[in-house]
């Protein structure tokens, strides 16, 4: 894409509860990308609330914002509406009407984190790839199901739509509109002042868990996903699980599925890694002990599914998220 060539406006729409760092995160990142360019190809930071007044954020800090809905420029480049509790906890009534008509005439329009259920009330996700933190996504696709909502990335571009994972990951998207509109070379310096990743390894999958807590209620499914949790170390097959409840392995696999949304093989495979994940952040044993712990049969195989799921090695991970 041409890099551009002149001032960008990027207007962020603030509101009580709003998550700070989703707000500044990006922000400082485009004022530091301010520091390399010269001041006619600045990005312009603009802050936008539905009400004149204080806007109390979700840790406590009080801002007031630049501009009201009303005010906003003819112009904008790029429309971003942070997240917090703010905007998934409670309709933003002014804001959600506010939204479709901004957000046709701005150039880009996104969302870091939870904002994006902001987007989804002002009916503004239909047909597109999103994305949000990694504890939202089920419930985003639930409550949007007109969104494709992808689980992994750090953050999703699809046609003029930018939206990011959970809150570190605003300077992530903020970065990757840098590249594209002034390339990657300044993308990199900025992420060096900022100390971080231009590319993060292995997407939101590291940080969250595969699985859902196990159901103890009783249920022949519950007490099967329950017993493998319990169990990891021990060999499985869709037998064995099956037998574990009397039932066919036909009606278990079909029950399986219709009730935890995964084959139950797929469940297996996701225990075994959120249990090794467990171990590698709690201490320095052998990959080899790890892999046995978890039923992977060996370090080898574990390092595949790791790589496969993951998106990066066993020793990657304890690296990333072991303790010192």
């Amino acid at each position: 894409m041409e890099q551009g060539h002149a001032q960008k406006t990027v207007v962020l729409v603030v509101f009580d509860d709003v998550l700070m760092l989703d707000l500044t995160g990006p922000m400082d990142a485009f004022a530091i990308a301010n520091r390399f360019l010269p001041e006619a190809r600045h990005y312009r930071l603009l802050t936008l609330a539905s009400r004149d007044g204080t806007i109390r954020s979700s840790c406590g800090l009080r801002m007031v914002a630049d501009l009201c809905l009303d005010d906003v420029p003819p112009t904008v480049d790029l429309l971003l509406v942070p997240g917090g509790p703010g905007a998934y906890g409670v309709a933003l009534a002014e804001i959600e009407r506010w939204l479709p008509a901004a957000a046709r005439g701005a150039a880009r329009f996104g969302a870091i984190c939870t904002g994006v259920f902001v987007l989804g009330r002002a009916g503004l996700l239909g047909g597109y790839r999103c994305t949000t933190h990694w504890n939202y996504v089920e419930r985003l696709a639930r409550q949007f199901p007109e969104a494709k909502v992808e689980t992994e990335q750090i953050y999703v571009v699809d046609r003029n739509l930018i939206t990011s994972g959970g809150i570190t990951a605003g300077i992530d998207l903020a970065l990757a509109v840098v590249a594209e509109d002034h390339g990657r070379a300044l993308a990199l310096e900025v992420a060096k002042v900022l100390l971080v990743a231009r590319h993060r390894q292995g997407g939101q999958t590291p940080y969250g868990p595969l699985l859902a807590a196990v159901p103890r209620d009783g249920s022949p499914i519950a007490r099967v996903q329950a017993y493998i949790v319990d169990h990891i170390d021990e060999a499985f097959t869709v037998r064995k699980m099956a037998d574990l409840v009397a039932m066919s392995s036909r009606n278990f696999a079909r029950a399986f599925q219709r009730d935890v949304g995964l084959t139950p093989l797929q469940y297996l495979q996701n225990a075994r890694i959120d249990h090794a994940r467990k171990l590698l952040e709690a201490g320095d044993q052998p990959l080899k002990v790890v892999a046995a712990r978890c039923g992977f049969g060996s370090d080898r195989h574990m390092r595949k599914v790791f790589c496969e799921r993951i998106g990066m090695t066993p020793n990657q991970y304890r690296s990333q998220f072991g303790g010192s």
